[in-house]
């Protein structure tokens, strides 16, 4: 009977799951979709290829409210029909009633956290591929449409109008790093071209001129062909330059390897820095660029490593709050006693919402800082963890 019961209970979450996760990512992808066609101004051909990868980038945020809604509207529903009731009556333990819910959050709290790095490792690299290879028509489009175009990843184009392809009276804006002016070119005629191998922009202008660095100032009567450099826009995933929220965890490892040494150079550095300047008596080495370059370099570096460390169990630890929102729907569902599956969800997931997700936050922001260790991201689920407990023994004598 309670192996039977189990895999009842089991089917019930599992069918109510398939629909809505397909209903719920669907409607993800639509929107996600949607926006980057109003912004990018993206073709056919590159929606669809667009939509595999933004696939796991919505799966990992719809598996967890999917499973809580799942669990709260099954035994929501058997719970208001009376079944819990019976089956208690028939001597089988409310653990039992549970189990197949908490077997069902254990087997989709690690799919989630693959979820998550194959939406690190693959999802988000393939979006800004072909994105990349899609960056010619985008702009072609978004100069038709509004005859400017402009990048945050420093440049801009602004054209009189776009005929066959000719961008007539182009204005080309590269924006310096620093503090440096930018750089103007304007030109009677232009087009573009996308070297997806180099990663650059060129542009073909005709009789430009140049203007920038205050009063530099030329003119090109000929024909010219200036790069514009994407790798600023498009990284090519190389570790030391992305952030480790943007790294799959296989990588993480060695990169909080690679920082460490780095720190421990630049630590070493100072150290030989600063004892030169105090032999020598050269107090500005220590408080000027010297030495304060190299101390934020430390620092930086240090900050960068409390990342790296606190990101495994941040993506751990979101992966299984599956398990732990089941941990405390199901019992929470039960005590609801009602068949309306939206209402039976919102009494379980509101409280969730509350209280889960600001603890979450305030621990992973903590232990980026390093004031916390790197497994406090676990704070919210151990709190998720504890009511589930008490909820469970109110179920037992309910």
């Amino acid at each position: 009977m309670p192996t039977r019961l189990t895999r009842y209970i089991l089917w019930e979450i599992t069918k109510v799951f398939l629909v809505a996760i397909v209903s719920l990512t669907v409607l993800i992808l639509l929107i996600v979709v949607a926006r980057e066609l109003l912004r990018q101004g993206l073709g056919p051909a590159a929606l669809l290829q667009l939509l595999p990868l933004f696939l796991p980038l919505s799966l990992q945020f719809a598996l967890p409210t999917t499973a809580l809604f799942a669990v709260s509207a099954v035994y929501g529903r058997i719970s208001a029909d009376g079944e819990i009731a019976t089956v208690k009556a028939a001597g089988i333990s409310p653990l039992t009633i549970m189990k197949p819910a908490f077997i069902f959050g254990l087997i989709l709290s690690p799919i989630a956290v693959g979820l998550n790095d194959l939406a690190v490792g693959w999802g988000k690299p393939g979006v800004k591929h072909v994105l990349l290879h899609s960056l010619e028509e985008i702009v072609y489009r978004r100069l038709q449409a509004q005859r400017s175009y402009s990048s945050d990843k420093g440049f801009s184009i602004h054209v009189q109008d776009v005929k066959d392809r000719r961008l007539l009276w182009p204005t080309v804006t590269l924006h310096s790093s620093g503090s440096e002016l930018p750089i103007t070119v304007t030109a009677s005629e232009g087009s573009l071209h996308l070297n997806a191998e180099r990663e650059t922009l060129m542009l073909r202008l005709v009789d430009s001129r140049i203007e920038g660095g205050g009063a530099f100032r030329s003119h090109f009567p000929g024909e010219i062909v200036p790069e514009i450099p994407l790798n600023k826009a498009f990284a090519k995933g190389d570790p030391s330059s992305s952030r480790p929220a943007d790294l799959p965890l296989y990588l993480i490892g060695p990169e909080a390897i690679r920082s460490e040494k780095a720190m421990s150079i630049d630590r070493q550095r100072l150290a030989a820095q600063t004892g030169f300047a105090l032999a020598n008596g050269r107090w500005n080495d220590i408080v000027g660029p010297p030495g304060a370059d190299l101390r934020g370099a430390i620092g930086g570096g240090a900050d960068r490593l409390n990342r790296l460390h606190v990101e495994p169990w941040r993506r751990w630890s979101f992966g299984f709050s599956c398990f732990f929102f089941v941990l405390v729907g199901a019992p929470l569902a039960i005590m609801a006693r009602t068949a309306d599956y939206w209402t039976s969800f919102g009494m379980v997931f509101l409280p969730i919402l509350i209280f889960y997700f600001p603890i979450f936050i305030v621990g992973q922001d903590y232990a980026k800082n390093g004031e916390l260790p790197p497994y406090s991201v676990w704070m919210a689920n151990s709190v998720v963890a504890i009511v589930a407990v008490f909820m469970i023994k109110r179920v037992w004598r309910y």
